[in-house]
């Protein structure tokens, strides 16, 4: 059974900054690659979901 990620965020490039969003109850900042034939990348700290808009593909 597959669970979802707690948060899903839409963004317009492929190299995204994760900090947990929770300022000092947060992690520490790790940035992401979003492959684009898969189209998305999970935070390894918080499972955020990073979802590449549609059409968008900037770097």
């Amino acid at each position: 059974m597959a669970i979802d990620a707690p948060e899903t965020v839409e963004v317009e490039t492929r190299r995204v900054a994760c900090d947990g969003g929770e300022g000092a109850l947060g992690h520490p900042r790790v940035w992401l690659s979003i492959d684009a034939a898969k189209g998305w990348v999970e935070c390894p700290y918080c499972d955020r979901r990073f979802v590449l808009k549609h059409g968008a593909g900037g770097h």
